[in-house]
């Protein structure tokens, strides 16, 4: 199976194959990242009887504190390229007794989507962000003003050699392209007003949050 390469382009194929091997010890292996998880979903400011779709829901850890936001008259739209993790991910519904998470597994350029949602969370999914087609799909099924966090890897300064080691081990591990790792989030930008980047104190990690425009107003630029 091919490596990941700074000028390859996100592979479906690559990344259906890197989960599938994962997707038993998925959730041990995340432990270290839920503080990022837990800031995303602050950051989407969710409540009481939204909607909120979920991309590159892998094995469902978010499910639980985006039900709590949303409560149980909300709705969790949830989907995954992967058919080994949406199958975690839906044992851990079935064992909570879920009922307002819909969830599929099909790619975030073809999913079938139903009306429009609130928010969009887009936790590690590198190679969603840096698809064109994929983000354009997602995002036209969001309400204009709707909350958008992205979060993932990102490279450090280049003096930070450490932490510029970690994020290339886990790219390897976790996505089928590096291209745009300096600014992963930069497709999303053009599709966003009031973009705010906040970043790891060493780097390796970055946290993404803006909205749609309003009807009638154009994107914006991070700040």
């Amino acid at each position: 199976m091919p490596s990941p390469g700074p000028g390859r382009k996100p592979d479906l194929s690559v990344s259906q194959a890197q989960y599938r091997r994962r997707a038993a010890q998925y959730d041990r292996e995340l432990v270290p990242f839920e503080p990022w998880r837990v800031a995303a979903i602050d950051k989407l400011d969710l409540c009481p009887g939204e909607s909120v779709i979920d991309v590159g829901c892998g094995t469902g850890l978010s499910f639980e504190r985006l039900r709590q936001a949303v409560g149980p008259e909300g709705r969790i739209i949830a989907f995954d390229p992967c058919a080994e993790m949406t199958a975690q991910a839906s044992k851990r519904v079935k064992l909570h007794r879920w009922h307002n998470i819909e969830l599929a597994t099909a790619p975030a350029h073809s999913v079938r989507l139903h009306g429009r949602a609130d928010a969009a969370l887009f936790h590690f999914t590198h190679d969603v962000l840096r698809d064109a087609a994929a983000l354009r799909h997602v995002l036209a099924h969001l309400k204009p003003g709707a909350r958008v966090v992205a979060t993932g890897l990102q490279w450090a300064p280049p003096w930070n050699w450490a932490a510029n080691g970690f994020v290339l081990m886990a790219a390897l591990y976790s996505v089928s392209s590096l291209e745009g790792l300096s600014q992963p989030w930069d497709r999303l930008a053009a599709h966003l007003v009031d973009l705010h980047v906040d970043v790891a104190p060493l780097g390796g990690i970055f946290v993404a949050s803006g909205r749609l425009p309003a009807a009638g107003h154009g994107a914006g630029h991070a700040g």
